[in-house]
């Protein structure tokens, strides 16, 4: 009876999947069947020239042109959709649903490209608010602009007007392609909403309102298309390209990847958990290594907490931290100054990474310190190994608070008020230049593999765990040289205000120059505007978003 039963059910199992892959097998015959045949029924009747991509390199009246583009085959490097449907799967929909789509990811490849990106926006959509969802401006443009080509985006650059046509969902490109490069129109996919919810399905009718707009003005009678040949009918779009450029794939695995100094707009804030391209073998490792993750990160949070820096750090090290810390040359007469001093704390002055930063300095000058932040949850702050301490905003308040706070010890302070991920310093603010004599500007700086320590929409008080899941976290600490707020009044015809903002851009500019990071004037502000849509404010002690 077993034998039976175990002969039918291979039996079955193998006419389902016989049956499956013929089927597949038909529809792609029938499909190139199609598309040979209606290319060309469209090349005699329409006269559209198909040339090499390579041909249009060269040519320099593209900005008389309207250039039309597919964003999925021409502009990304890449051929998968995977990572990116990855993304909102993990950001947006949460841990099981990435989960499943991980698990769908064999099915997925099996279905073919039309099938599987149905199955793909079903997993990752399907019951998301409408209106809540953030992640093509927040998320998104990091990874695309990661894999945008070089030799592409210099040619679209230089095309009149720019129109980008995808089969994705538009939420998730169109963020991307028109506030990071510029692009003037974009045609994509509508997603159907249901009480202000995705139910997960693609409106399939084509999106010509773009085109409509695109044949107004300069440029729209002598229209190039830029796609992938067996993609050329795909829209409809490309049919009124009096000429179309044809990428292969040896096209784009010669293309180099864009680098960030040729960015249109450079990339300062993105939001997210996920620091990897979740490709489907990045995907499956990190799923695989969050449980121990979490477990280590635990550990590590509990060594810290229970023993002496002495003690901790080096069984920290053994963990998996690495940090490295490195003081000025003029150090030892620091240490003379500071011992001459001794009526009140010494003040340190560092850019904004992660919550860690104050514990960070704490452990490499193995004594306890004061951190001072503009905004702390609960949860971080009893799991703290250090004092910690929040501003309100407030000037006077806060000035008079971190006075009685030197009093106490050496105190730690961020004065951008949020942290930044990319090379760049956000504003400084000129509170702390004047609460004492001399100041110790620090430069931080931090890499993970996996997993932010930091976000703008997620829930603060995880912030310490994901960054201490990572199974090698990386800090680097570097002292700088004390400056002394007092030398910039005597002698000074500014007033006491513009010195304070002096001393602010002047430790900002040491800090960034010893990183490498580029200053701005951008703040806290400008940040929660761009992330989450709001300005991250605080009302009786809850936060309208998880702020930094």
């Amino acid at each position: 009876m077993a034998k039976l039963f175990s002969s039918f059910f291979f039996k079955s199992l193998f006419i389902f999947w016989y049956r499956f892959l013929l089927i597949q097998l038909k529809n792609h015959l029938i499909v190139f069947h199609r598309t040979i045949s209606n290319t060309f029924a469209n090349t005699t009747s329409s006269q559209i020239k198909y040339q090499k991509f390579t041909s249009l390199v060269h040519r320099s009246d593209l900005n008389d042109h309207t250039l039309i583009f597919d964003v999925e085959n021409t502009l990304l490097k890449s051929s998968s959709l995977f990572p990116y449907f990855m993304l909102v799967a993990f950001e947006a929909g949460g841990l099981f649903r990435a989960i499943v789509l991980t698990l769908l990811y064999p099915l997925i490849y099996l279905s073919g490209e039309k099938m599987g990106l149905k199955i793909m926006v079903m997993t990752c959509f399907f019951g998301i608010k409408a209106e809540s969802f953030r992640i093509g401006r927040s998320v998104m443009p990091k990874f695309f602009l990661e894999d945008v080509g070089s030799e592409i985006f210099d040619v679209i650059n230089k095309g009149g007007k720019k129109m980008g046509v995808s089969n994705l969902p538009r939420v998730m490109v169109e963020s991307f392609l028109k506030e990071y490069l510029e692009i003037d129109f974009v045609a994509g996919k509508e997603l159907k909403i249901f009480n202000g919810y995705y139910i997960g399905l693609m409106d399939e009718t084509k999106n010509v309102h773009a085109l409509k707009q695109i044949q107004e003005g300069k440029g729209s009678s002598d229209m190039i298309g830029i796609t992938r040949f067996n993609h050329i009918l795909d829209h409809e779009i490309f049919s009124s390209c009096k000429e179309v450029y044809v990428v292969s794939q040896g096209d784009k695995r010669s293309w180099k990847n864009l680098a960030k100094e040729k960015y249109p707009k450079p990339l300062i804030f993105h939001d997210g958990r996920l620091a990897l391209k979740p490709t489907p073998s990045e995907s499956l490792a990190m799923l695989m290594w969050l449980p121990y993750g979490l477990i280590l990160s635990v550990i590590r949070i509990i060594l810290a907490i229970s023993l002496p820096f002495k003690i901790a750090t080096p069984i920290l090290t053994f963990s998996g931290i690495r940090l490295t810390s490195s003081l000025p040359e003029n150090s030892h007469s620091n240490k003379q100054n500071r011992a001459e001093a001794r009526d009140h704390g010494h003040l340190y002055v560092c850019n904004h990474r992660t919550l860690l930063d104050p514990l960070y300095i704490s452990f490499t000058l193995q004594k306890n310190l004061i951190g001072v932040t503009y905004s702390l949850s609960r949860m971080s702050e009893i799991l703290s190994p250090i004092k910690t301490v929040r501003l309100t905003r407030n000037r006077d308040k806060d000035s008079k608070m971190m006075k009685q706070l030197l009093q106490q010890g050496d105190l730690v302070v961020c004065p951008e008020g949020t942290t930044c991920r990319e090379k760049y310093l956000l504003r400084f603010s000129p509170l702390f230049s004047e609460m004492c004599d001399e100041i110790t500007p620090v430069a931080l700086d931090s890499h993970v593999s996996m997993f932010h320590g930091t976000t703008a929409s997620g829930l603060k008080c995880l912030d310490p765990v994901f960054f201490l899941t990572n199974p090698f976290p990386v800090y680097t600490v570097q002292y700088l040289n004390q400056v002394c707020p007092k030398k910039y009044l005597q002698g000074s015809s500014e007033n006491v205000e513009d010195c304070r903002f002096h001393v602010a851009n002047h430790v900002q500019e040491e800090i960034g120059n010893t990183l490498g990071f580029e200053c701005t004037k951008l703040t806290r502000k400008d940040k929660y505007i761009i992330l989450a849509g709001n300005e991250g404010v605080v009302k009786d002690g809850k936060s309208f978003t998880n702020q930094q």
